[in-house]
């Protein structure tokens, strides 16, 4: 016995709940609900502007036609699938659905208005924009926002918790945990500013970019103003030369930025992770979650395992995008058009990966203890402070001591050594008094310079 019909994609079953919100737009129902936008509002802009001898249509149809895109449901899905399955073609279906309202509305002299002068991806550049544009906004920016609001937070609560560093992952001038989170923060708005800062760019100039028909149609009408007008009116940038096809670089700009980000989160994934193996930070155990089927022990990071995959996923998919759709053959080929069904993918996994990385970070705490045995048990790391205070006395005429850097390197380097050892290394130099007492009185924990302070850089 064979299973019913399933998904094949782990985003649509086992994680749907997760990244759905995406569906209101990158979905083929959200990209059809764009298509009927854009030829409802162009309809009403040709009527508006009193084109081939039409009047503004009335406040009652304008809202009809419109309502076509606000109560767009399962009924107009199902409706554009009958059509498509005559039609063979996406975009005409879509033209025949508003065709049909027209006529139910007593409109059927401005039928021939419909899709008037448009190569289907006239509609289609523009819908894409839309629905990226508003994807990217509504719900993954705010999820974007919401991991670097979290890490902020723990920036800032962390900012004086001294811990050592691990350069090469071995011990190295400490830091505090929040300094460290911080330079994560900077990173992250860095992007979602350019993100932010993005274009949504659409063309709207026929066949091939010449505005051939229309200006066949009527030769005297403006057809790069009336175009412009009517791209900014949607909220898009107008593009003025294209083939075909709008040139889709600036998805690739921001598919890229996306992607940037991904990889900048997996970097922080990795990481906590590797702070969680470390111990310096605690899991808190979650109420009936199970770690491992067999050590009842356990408690796996799994939110970060988690994203960390699903980051890489969401980066090959983009890009992927980013590479192809800035390539079409001459003035046109259709790989884009099966391309950019998968944006939604794209964004998909990073949306999944940010859920995790930001109920991560709320499952998390501090040992202090953890960061403080460690400190202890590295005096050895004091050893850069040491050289450089003795290069400095050297060069100030208060020492005469030659090489510092070679005398430190033969005390500490592959060496444990502890306080009292510094202490008494540290009394024999032929140093300045207050270099000396300064010296002295230093410790790993104390050994930080300014981190905590940098963590007010942040904006």
């Amino acid at each position: 016995m064979t299973l019913p019909i399933q998904v094949l994609s782990p985003l649509d079953g086992r994680y749907q709940a997760v990244v759905s919100p995406l569906g209101e737009y990158l979905s083929e129902a959200g990209l059809n609900r764009a298509r009927v936008t854009v030829e409802v509002e162009w309809l009403i802009y040709l009527t508006n502007h009193s084109m081939f001898g039409t009047s503004p249509l009335s406040a009652d149809n304008v809202s009809a036609l419109r309502a076509l895109v606000t109560d767009f449901g399962q009924a107009e899905i199902d409706e554009l699938a009958r059509l498509e399955a005559t039609t063979r073609h996406d975009v005409k279906a879509v033209e025949y659905l508003v065709r049909a309202k027209l006529s139910e509305l007593g409109l059927d002299h401005i039928a021939e208005l419909t899709h008037f002068a448009c190569t289907s991806e006239d509609i289609n550049n523009l819908s894409y924009a839309l629905i990226v544009r508003d994807a990217t906004k509504n719900i993954w920016l705010p999820a974007f926002k919401a991991v670097i609001a979290r890490l902020r937070e723990l920036s800032v609560q962390y900012r004086d918790e001294a811990m050592l560093a691990k350069t090469h992952g071995q011990p190295a001038t400490p830091t505090t945990m929040g300094k460290e989170l911080a330079v994560f923060v900077y990173r992250l708005e860095r992007i979602q500013k350019q993100i932010e800062g993005s274009e949504f760019l659409g063309k709207f100039s026929g066949a091939t970019g010449t505005f051939s028909a229309h200006l066949a149609a009527e030769p005297n009408a403006n057809w790069p103003e009336i175009s412009e007008e009517f791209v900014t009116s949607l909220g898009l940038t107008w593009n003025p030369l294209t083939t075909q096809i709008e040139s889709h670089d600036w998805q690739a700009e921001l598919y890229t930025r996306i992607s940037h980000a991904n990889r900048v989160i997996h970097n922080l994934a990795t990481d906590i992770w590797t702070y969680i193996s470390m111990g310096y930070f605690r899991q808190i155990p979650q109420a009936g979650a199970t770690g491992s089927s067999t050590m009842p022990h356990k408690i796996n990071p799994i939110r970060f395992e988690n994203a960390e995959a699903n980051l890489e996923l969401s980066s090959a998919v983009l890009d992927s995008l980013s590479a192809t759709l800035v390539t079409s053959r001459l003035q046109r080929d259709l790989t884009d058009s099966t391309t950019q069904r998968n944006v939604g993918v794209g964004y998909g996994h990073s949306l999944l990966a940010l859920d995790n990385i930001r109920r991560g970070l709320s499952e998390i705490d501090l040992d202090s203890d953890a960061l403080a045995h460690d400190l202890d048990t590295n005096w050895e790391i004091l050893g850069e402070a040491i050289q450089t205070v003795i290069r400095a006395e050297v060069a100030a005429g208060r020492s005469t001591i030659s090489d510092p850097y070679a005398l430190l390197k033969e005390l500490t380097r592959g060496k444990r050594i502890g306080r009292d050892d510094l202490i008494a290394f540290v009394s024999g130099l032929e140093i300045g008094d207050a270099a000396k007492a300064r010296l002295l009185e230093l410790t790993p924990a104390g050994y930080v310079g300014l981190a905590s302070d940098l963590v007010d850089y942040l904006t």
